[in-house]
């Protein structure tokens, strides 16, 4: 039997809907409540990100552009691996292995920089209104920042990621300038029917107003990973679309499968309002992913000695 969604909020008759009005349904809607994308960003939905924080739209990539998207993100591993590449316009380049124990990418930016299919795919026209709810001049920056990231999460023998710890997005804004940012919307696409007990996107709703003294210490960023009682397990679909505010409290569950059965696959696109900064091949990688980066290239070095001893 095919595992079909929830159907999306019927938001047919509530276009019109005053904002006090809006504010009140999204106080009783559920966590779990999925929305439509449509041409405008609806007041129920503005509510509710603003409320919890985060969204999730149904579907709005069909199943072929899902297939399209995993096999050019294979064509431009193979280029990547053939080519020995370890960094892109200054991003690292993150390889693990698969639960076949071969080399796997696990994650890389500027990803459509390598595709004209996905560079075409994330400027399509049915996401002009998230550009809009992240700022009128709101601009895709798939050279700035770390482009367009891809993600694999796996839980298998070799990976590099089978999790992701609790983490804001705010963390490097708060340390350098002692406040908290202004909203940071991060727009992900989704690849894997994924349940709240596969190893999902977890939240923490409403945290995305928290102080910069919360944002700093109430966990350890990467290295708090326990289950939190106000936690929610986002559900998705292949094709779905989320969008979370960075400055909340998120963290990636480690599967409770192990190998192909744990395969997490997303995408983030990144939407820019700063003054226009884009990276190329000779921009060099900054201080911040230089030691994220030689965490993961330690780990990498630890788990290739513990592969070949076994």
């Amino acid at each position: 039997m095919t595992d079909l969604p929830p159907p999306a909020y019927d938001e047919s008759e509530l276009f019109e809907l005053a904002p006090s009005a809006a504010e009140a349904l999204a106080a009783e809607l559920p966590y779990s409540v999925r929305f439509t994308l449509r041409g405008e960003i609806t007041p129920l939905q503005q509510a509710f990100l603003d409320r919890t924080g985060y969204l999730v739209f149904d579907r709005v990539a069909s199943t072929e552009e899902v297939d399209t998207i995993l096999a050019e993100v294979e064509r431009v591993e193979a280029k990547l691996i053939e080519e020995e590449t370890r960094t892109l316009f200054g991003v690292p380049i993150w390889f693990g292995r698969n639960p076949d124990g071969k080399r796997w990418l696990q994650r890389m930016g500027f990803t459509s920089v390598l595709s004209e299919y996905l560079s075409g795919f994330v400027k399509h026209d049915r996401f002009e209104p998230v550009r809009r709810l992240i700022g009128d001049d709101a601009r895709i920056g798939e050279r700035e920042k770390d482009g367009v990231v891809f993600n694999r999460y796996v839980h298998a023998e070799g990976s590099l990621r089978p999790n992701l710890a609790w983490h804001t997005d705010a963390l490097r804004d708060v340390f350098y300038n002692r406040r908290m940012p202004g909203p940071m919307l991060n727009v992900g696409l989704h690849f894997d029917r994924i349940t709240p007990q596969d190893g999902c996107l977890i939240v923490l709703p409403g945290m995305h107003t928290q102080s910069a003294w919360s944002t700093l210490f109430s966990k350890i960023h990467f290295v708090t990973d326990k289950p939190d009682p106000n936690e929610v397990k986002v559900e998705t679909w292949p094709g779905d679309l989320t969008v979370h505010d960075g400055r909340m409290w998120h963290r990636v569950q480690t599967s409770p499968h192990t190998g192909w059965k744990s395969l997490r696959r997303s995408m983030y696109v990144p939407y820019v309002v700063d003054a226009y900064a884009p990276k190329d091949e000779h921009t060099k990688t900054n201080l911040y992913m230089r030691l994220f980066d030689w965490i993961i290239r330690r780990k990498t070095r630890r788990m290739e000695k513990w592969l070949l001893a076994g």
